[in-house]
């Protein structure tokens, strides 16, 4: 019998198993073979072309005594605070960002040099010799912060071989962002040939997250990302990091990425220098790194190289001006398609409001409104049943136990009076994939990090209902609605299962973030005032037996 509340709960199942598939995706990636890796070298007199990717082979890792010794320069503008040595970046501190919403709370520190919670960021030039250029501060500044009025802060860095090749280094830290610019620029004043490459990395170790299928941070991407035009977005969960086997390819034009719930660590290389992107564990360590471009530089010749590197929150609209594809690290999964517009949605509602909380009411309401027709239809559909139950009765009774027959008269009764049992069910199934979009939307969108919907009570939409008053009242509304609902055909089996659901749901919902909560009680308190005037409006005299 497919009636609308047997279809509510096959909906409800599928939310479940949909969940429960997120929970335990793995990503199951093809081992793709080294890429030939050409040489290049650049042409006496040449200017600053694309430079072509190459690798070299058998190059030393990073050196950490070769950083320990560095002298360490604090960069700061107004919403960062970073430490950095030249070659690494081993410290950043999110100033807007707070860990907790405890007063005084410190910021959340994104790169971290403490061994338990290692997260930096590197980037080395190297000679085919394998030696590195060892960057030092260029000046006494120790403290660089961004001044009154200004647009960037600076810090710069020079190097310079026996040979004559100089390095010269320039971060760049604008006002208000999160994009730190790196300008390499090198130049051989020796009197022989010079060939190197660059390496851009990230590493760190992993962070722990606890798993559970209502614990948001479980469901967002713990890993690498990466993005090339040919491949498009790609990511690759810690412990796959191995079984999945290596990436090892070559891009020009992408950005590689070291993402977590809510914030993203990203290199993005000058769009028109190539890389070969890898994979990497050392020990406790994952990381991910684009090597390249290799260059050789005759004597009196100088070349640069630029790259970004993105340190911070995932935030969209400033992720997709850095780098094509950047916005697609906040991870919506497979409802990308959905969550995205949801989000932006979002974002605009929040500027008439200035309260999440509002805003996910009202992003009902406007759904409430684009899916009126369907619902009309819907509640049509149940005045029809309604007026029907009582013939619906005496088939019943007519045909006893023989549960075929009666499912064919009732079928039979159906196409006589016109009647579409599953007519009602499109809105209520459309609720669902939206439902889920809104969740990746709360999972992933650090705009609702602790964002309060009324003091005192729901001071955090990402977290559960302190006093599961949403839940409880969710599962009331469930329960008005379902006696508002006709039960037509049901035998008691079924609708035992249906007067249960309301407390299954308020169950469920108490450990579901608020903001979701929120969400579905305003859908329901809403569908069940739109049940209520239009069973008024389309109530009809029940037909005679």
């Amino acid at each position: 019998m497919t009636q609308t509340r047997t279809f509510l709960i096959l909906a409800w199942l599928m939310v479940a198993t949909l969940l429960w598939m997120e929970w335990g995706k793995e990503r199951d990636a093809a081992a793709a073979p080294a890429p030939a890796i050409p040489t290049a070298t650049q042409a006496p007199g040449a200017g600053t072309p694309g430079i072509p990717v190459a690798s070299v082979p058998g190059a030393p890792a990073a050196t950490p005594m070769v950083a320990a010794t560095l002298p360490v320069v604090r960069l700061r503008n107004d919403v960062l605070a970073l430490e950095l040595n030249g070659r690494d970046l081993t410290r950043a501190e999110l100033l807007d960002y707070p860990q907790t919403r405890a007063a005084g709370s410190p910021p959340v520190v994104l790169f971290d040099a403490d061994p338990a919670r290692y997260f930096a960021a590197h980037s080395v030039w190297r000679g085919n010799d394998g030696r590195e250029l060892v960057l030092q501060p260029d000046g006494t500044a120790r403290d660089i912060v961004l001044a009154d009025g200004a647009q960037a802060v600076e810090a710069r860095f020079v190097a310079t071989t026996p040979a004559g090749v100089q390095l010269r280094r320039t971060f760049t830290l604008p006002r208000g962002g999160y994009a730190l610019r790196v300008r390499d620029e090198l130049v051989n004043t020796g009197a022989a040939a010079w060939t190197g490459d660059i390496e851009r990395k990230l590493e760190r170790v992993p962070p722990v997250v606890k798993s559970g299928m209502t614990n948001p941070e479980a469901f967002s991407l713990n890993g690498a990302a990466w993005w090339s035009p040919e491949e498009k977005y790609e990511k690759r969960k810690y412990p796959d990091y191995v079984d999945d086997g290596p990436l090892d390819r070559q891009v020009t034009g992408g950005w590689i990425g070291l993402s977590q719930h809510y914030f993203l660590g990203a290199w993005v290389p000058q769009k028109d220098q190539g890389a070969i992107y890898s994979l990497g564990t050392r020990g406790n360590l994952y990381s991910i790194t684009a090597r390249g471009p290799q260059v050789t530089l005759a004597p009196g010749q100088r070349i640069a190289s630029d790259a970004t590197l993105w340190v911070g929150p995932k935030l969209a609209d400033q992720l997709k001006t850095v780098a094509p594809g950047l916005d697609l690290a906040m991870d919506y999964g497979i409802f990308t398609v959905l969550s995205k517009p949801i989000h932006w949605l979002l974002t605009q509602l929040h500027k008439l409001t200035h309260n999440w909380g509002w805003a996910i009411v009202l992003l009902v309401v406007v759904i409430k409104l684009l899916l009126y027709p369907l619902s009309a239809a819907q509640y049509k559909s149940m005045a029809k049943m309604r007026k029907f139950q009582p013939r619906i009765e005496q088939l019943k009774e007519r045909y006893g136990d023989d549960k075929q027959k009666f499912q064919m008269a009732m079928l039979e009764l159906y196409k006589k009076e016109k009647i579409n049992p599953a007519g009602g069910c499109l809105p209520i199934l459309i609720q669902m994939p939206v439902f889920l979009a809104l969740y990746y939307v709360l999972l992933e969108g650090v705009e609702l990090r602790q964002a309060p919907w009324i003091m005192g009570w729901v001071n955090d939409l990402t977290a559960r209902d302190p006093f599961f008053i949403l839940p409880i009242v969710n599962g009331a509304v469930m329960w008005l609605t379902q006696k508002m609902t006709p039960m037509v055909g049901m035998d008691p089996m079924q609708k035992k299962m249906m007067q249960m659901m309301p407390l299954v749901m308020a169950v469920m919902f108490a450990f579901f973030p608020a903001g979701l909560v929120l969400y579905w009680v305003t859908n329901g308190a809403l569908g069940m005032a739109q049940q209520w005037w239009n069973t008024k409006r389309y109530a009809e005299d029940p037909a005679k037996a």
